[in-house]
């Protein structure tokens, strides 16, 4: 099992992020992503740029405060975790994935691959937010 953790501050308006994160129309934003395919109001499939897809199963969801969903691949299964606040015009987001590996080989490289995922997801937030202030 592999836990990572990132959090990271915004100079934007809550509901904005809120919006960015959760919104399963509009991920041009991500620059890992090709699409997201919506089964339903809670699950959807998303498809990397190579065209691998993982499964997401979303299990709480109180609005511009937490997010949460199970999720599998053929890699990995886990769970992620998003909290979200906001004081002063800063939003603050706090995501966490717990994940494990379904191939032994890849156990050593989980927390490293999440770690630079959760990094370039930043990213592309901090670009996406710019765009729309």
């Amino acid at each position: 099992m592999a836990v990572s953790n990132i959090r990271a501050d915004f100079h934007a308006e809550l509901q904005k992020v809120w919006e960015i994160v959760t919104s399963l129309e509009d991920t041009a934003w991500r620059s890992d992503l090709s699409r997201v395919e919506i089964i339903d109001d809670k699950q959807f499939v998303e498809y990397t740029t190579s065209g691998y897809q993982t499964a997401f199963t979303v299990t709480v969801r109180e609005e511009c405060r937490r997010l949460e969903f199970d999720m599998e691949n053929d890699n990995m299964h886990g769970h992620w975790t998003g909290i979200f606040s906001s004081k002063g015009g800063v939003t603050t987001i706090d995501f966490t994935e717990d994940v494990t590996a379904k191939k032994l080989f890849m156990k050593p490289f989980m927390k490293a691959y999440l770690k630079r995922q959760q990094g370039l997801y930043i990213t592309d937030l901090r670009k996406a937010l710019e765009h729309t202030s």
